[in-house]
């Protein structure tokens, strides 16, 4: 089978490089997993860069943990998934429901990646992806799908109808969390640095957009034009964690995920003011996958993908999505 791999050592996804290799086979408790599309986050390019948790990869390793397939065999004692079905990928292979279980994850160098034609996951590492999707869709949810639908509905407070999330820029958890909170009943404020693709996302449904280059204070902004947000998904980090917390409403919400800006962390006591919380998001388990692709049939929803390549072009696919004219999720399909 054909797969992408990156080497052992790898510090840049432009190492990525095609191979082939043996088909695989599942054993006990796996099925086999035949991909038809993938797509990229940005933990991938920390992955290919060294920089993920654990550092380096230590062998080659096929990438990626998002993917979307059909079944095509079972190992022995196989019994919630069939040969034929429609299938997406879990994060955590591991983590099924209940608190944190911070397993290897999928494209991580050390568990399976998803960048193959023939994958063998476990059984319980599959979920059924939305009905109302197809396979290039679903492919777009394991990772950012899941960060954002625990981000606005997981935890202690819920998002509820009528609430204002602010969705920081415009990549993958950002536009999925914009399209789950609009079908939720949410006000949704959106960020960017540029007008071109503020136009973009009013299209998806933004309720309100600023430009953080025209509005650096975009925290104080937020909280003083639109009286705060409720449900901040804070992708940015440190970088950006002290306007998010400016940016509260009372008893908001900050979802921490992201590092994609850097600097020194924000003093915490802006939260004593506005009574918020701070909680940490690791994307998620299996049964919030099966809850957000619920919801997803729900409302029929789809997502956005700005750009789409072909197997054998998934170094033209990183680049995209490492580059400035990307746009929600990055797809790669057969």
């Amino acid at each position: 089978m054909r797969a992408w791999l990156l080497p052992e050592g790898s510090d840049s996804f432009q190492k990525l490089y095609q191979d082939d290799l043996p088909d695989p086979a599942p054993g006990p408790g796996e099925v086999l997993v035949e991909p038809a599309a993938w797509s990229i986050n940005y933990r991938d390019f920390a992955v290919a860069s060294g920089h993920y948790f654990g550092g380096a990869i230590t062998e080659p390793s096929v990438p990626l943990s998002d993917g979307a397939g059909t079944v095509t065999a079972i190992g022995e004692g196989v019994k919630s998934v069939r040969v034929g079905d429609k299938v997406q990928s879990t994060f955590f292979q591991g983590w099924i429901d209940g608190p944190p279980k911070f397993v290897p994850a999928l494209g991580d160098g050390k568990a399976p990646g998803m960048l193959a034609e023939k994958v063998v996951l476990a059984e319980n590492g599959v979920v059924p992806i939305a009905r109302s999707l197809d396979l290039a869709q679903a492919a777009c949810l394991p990772c950012a799908g899941v960060t954002a639908w625990n981000a606005l509905f997981e935890g202690g407070r819920p998002l509820k109808a009528g609430e204002k999330v602010l969705v920081l820029g415009t990549g993958g958890v950002s536009l999925i969390a914009l399209k789950l909170a609009k079908a939720a009943g949410a006000e949704v404020i959106a960020t960017s640095s540029s007008d071109a693709k503020l136009e973009q996302v009013k299209a998806l449904g933004a309720d309100h957009l600023v430009n953080y280059k025209d509005i650096p204070d975009w925290g104080a902004h937020v909280r003083d034009t639109f009286g705060g947000a409720d449900k901040i998904v804070e992708v940015g980090g440190t970088g950006t964690l002290g306007q998010s917390f400016t940016a509260c409403a009372p008893l908001a919400e900050i979802a921490l995920i992201g590092v994609l800006s850097q600097g020194e962390p924000p003093n915490p006591h802006a939260l004593m003011m506005t009574g918020a919380s701070l909680r940490g998001i690791f994307v998620g388990s299996a049964r919030m996958a099966r809850d957000l692709n619920t919801f997803v049939d729900k409302h029929r929803l789809t997502f956005p993908v700005g750009g789409t390549f072909g197997f054998d072009e998934a170094d033209k696919a990183y680049a995209h999505a490492w580059g400035p004219d990307s746009f929600g999720k990055t797809v790669i399909t057969r």
